[in-house]
Order: C-alpha cells, then sequence, then structure tokens
C-alpha cells in the first residue's frame, strides 16, 4: 500500500496513547554542553522534547539545517530499523549566540537510543527503550500512517475522513459530519492542521491558510517529521505546499 493510499487508514488503527496510569509518557531533557547525558529509560509508544543550545560560530542555520548536524544513533534489540524517530523541531537563537534546539523524540522499538552533535561529538540524549506496557504490536515503527485533523482557532476541532483516498485535503471529508474540507476551511482563513504519524501517538500541529485549492504555512516552525521525509512528500501533496 503506498503511503498516499495509507494516509487515513490510522483512523481505524489509531496508535497506542499513554498508559493513563503512568504519570507522563511526554518529558522533557535540557542539556547544556554536558560533558556526557545520562543514560534514560523510557519504554515503546513514549516521547520527550530534548533541548539543547548548540554552538554553531557566528552564523546559525536554520533548525532544519541545524537537524542534519545532529547524529541519530539507533542500537535496535533485534538489529533491525530504528529505535525512535524525531517527529518535530523547534528553536530560536540565544542571548548567547547558541542555537537553542528542541527535538521531539517518539520512541519505536526495544534497545538504546542516542542523539549527538556531530561537531563536537557531545552525546545531546541517550536512552535505553524497553518493550513496557505502551508497546503496540499491531502498530510497528513500519506500518505507522497518518491522521489529519482541522482546528478553526475557536476551539472547533474536526478529524478528516480519508478513506477515499484524495489527492487534496480540501477535498476530502470530515469524519463525522461528512461535511467537505472545503466548505470548513474558508479561503483566506488561518488553521491550525495537526498530523498524527508517530509510535506514540502524538500530534505535530503547524499554522496554515487556505489559498483558493491549496494551503501555504504561515510559520515557518515546527520543522515536521525530519527522520520521515515520504510521509513529509504526502502531507505536501495534500496540502498543496
Amino acid at each position: 500500500m503506498s503511503l498516499l493510499a495509507a494516509a487515513f487508514v490510522l483512523l481505524r488503527n489509531k496508535p497506542p496513547a499513554p498508559d493513563p496510569l503512568e504519570p507522563s509518557s511526554d518529558r522533557v531533557v535540557n542539556t547544556n554542553a554536558a560533558p556526557a547525558a545520562a543514560v534514560a529509560t523510557m519504554n515503546v509508544a513514549q516521547a520527550v522534547m530534548v533541548t539543547v543550545d548548540l554552538d554553531f560560530g557566528p552564523k546559525l542555520p536554520s533548525i532544519a539545517e541545524a537537524l542534519r548536524d545532529v547524529e541519530r544513533r539507533h542500537e535496535p534489540e533485534d538489529g533491525v530499523g530504528r529505535t525512535f524517530s524525531i517527529i518535530e523541531a523547534f528553536g530560536e537563537p540565544t542571548p548567547e549566540g547558541k542555537l537553542r534546539v528542541s527535538m521531539h523524540v517518539s520512541t519505536e522499538k526495544p534497545g538504546m537510543g542516542a542523539l549527538a552533535f556531530k561537531r563536537t561529538g557531545e552525546t545531546l540524549w541517550r536512552s535505553r527503550i524497553n518493550a513496557g506496557t505502551n508497546h503496540a504490536t499491531a502498530n510497528p515503527p513500519n506500518s505507522k500512517n497518518l491522521t489529519v485533523f482541522l482546528d478553526n482557532l475557536q476551539g472547533k476541532t474536526w478529524v478528516v475522513d480519508g478513506s477515499n483516498n484524495p489527492d487534496l485535503l480540501l477535498a476530502a471529508h470530515l469524519r463525522d459530519s461528512g461535511l467537505a474540507v472545503s466548505s470548513v476551511w474558508q479561503d483566506g482563513v488561518e488553521m491550525e492542521v495537526g498530523f498524527i504519524y508517530s509510535s506514540c501517538g502524538c500530534p505535530v500541529k503547524v499554522r496554515a491558510k487556505r489559498m483558493g485549492d491549496g494551503t501555504i504555512r504561515t510559520k515557518e516552525l515546527p520543522v515536521i517529521f525530519p527522520d520521515d521525509l515520504a510521509v513529509v512528500r504526502v502531507i505536501e501533496k495534500l496540502m498543496r505546499w
């Protein structure tokens, strides 16, 4: 099944939500040039926000460019594939002239995972990833699917039904009402568009404005799904970016 054809299958096969009995699966880790990152312990299908201040010298790159200098290190228990993915990233310059980068990491399979700054070799984050109670064998990393939802920024949210496999988001319909997306998203109006494509089931949100039959992003950040470029291409086609 192609990514486009599978774009909305997740409406029937949603990734596991974090266990409500656990304190929180979305943690925050901050490091500032520490000698070595401590080894954390997480379960599959959890998330962590890793925030670091990186020194690029006098000329700071964009967040997308900075991610090229962040090495992903994977040691899966079964020796196959990756143990985590970065699902979004954002940041800003610091008063000290560094670039603060926040990376939203979703754990995918048991093993070890780490992030390192290529320019210095510094370990930014490292974690042992266990199967845990959130592990869902029905949703392995290689079968993730895309869910799209809309928020009109006035308290109304809709889930998009892509069962007819539309080429454009505006040609799709809403899951509950059956209304066309184009009927609730008026031309020239800005909305928040959310995408779920991760083992943790975490939404990644962007701001976009409808322009005719397509949309444009109104904010550059976050960088979405930098480790899953195939789904980024699907999103770009749906949104006509």
